[in-house]
Formats: structure tokens, C-alpha cells, sequence
């Protein structure tokens, strides 16, 4: 399976895994890995999208998160700003894809899949 297969297949179960949980507060143990899973995705959004991945396949994962997550306003605009965030923050330093761009995208894909699994296996049934 290639990374960006494995990525959205741990990221699908992420969802899927946090979903069943019983509803917590944004104070929630697994919330600041969901938070910086939320700014991964847009950094791979922004970053791949750079390199010749042309369409909203990051995007989609944020929202799949976001439709499994049900958060409230409140909380979905901190999951909004997480991505925003990882979005932008390549946007002054890469306007051209790059080896350090492609490093970039390993080092994220790698970490995406991390908080992913860590997540899904400490809090997920």
C-alpha cells in the first residue's frame, strides 16, 4: 500500500474509532492529537497539491473528520483554524515544489499516520 493509501486508510479509522467514543469535552485526552492531525492534513493539502497533486484530497480527509468529530461551532472552528494553520504555514517559504517540499511531505505523511494509529489505538474499541 502506498503512503497516501496508508494515510487515508488510518485517518478513515481514526474517524471511524473516534466516532464510537462517548461524547467528551474539548478537554479530552486524545484532543490536541486530533487538533494537530486537523493542521497535518492542510499542510499536506497546501504541500502535495505544490508538487503536482492536483485536487482536495486532504481537504476531503479534514472533512471526514469534522462529519465523524460532529463537533460544536466552537470546536470546529478550532479544528478549521488547525488546518488553516498547517495550510499557510508553507505558503511563504515554498512556492515551487522543492526536494525540501518533497521532505516535507514524507516527514508529514509519516506523522499524519503516527497520530493517526496513536489515537485510534489508545482511544478507539
Amino acid at each position: 500500500m502506498n503512503r497516501p493509501s496508508l494515510l487515508l486508510a488510518v485517518c478513515l479509522a481514526v474517524s471511524a474509532a473516534v466516532s464510537a467514543l462517548p461524547a467528551f469535552s474539548a478537554e479530552s485526552p486524545f484532543e490536541p492529537g486530533l487538533m494537530r492531525l486537523a493542521e497535518v492534513l492542510g499542510s499536506l493539502h497546501f504541500l502535495r497539491n505544490l508538487c503536482g497533486e492536483k485536487g482536495d484530497q486532504w481537504r476531503a480527509e479534514m472533512e471526514k473528520l469534522l462529519d465523524s468529530e460532529n463537533p460544536d461551532a466552537e470546536r470546529r472552528a478550532r479544528f478549521i483554524a488547525s488546518f488553516n494553520r498547517g495550510y499557510r504555514s508553507f505558503g511563504g517559504t515554498y512556492t515551487r515544489c522543492t526536494p525540501s517540499a518533497t521532505e516535507a511531505i514524507s516527514r508529514y505523511m509519516k506523522e499524519g499516520e503516527t497520530l493517526s494509529r496513536d489515537i485510534a489505538s489508545r482511544y478507539g474499541n
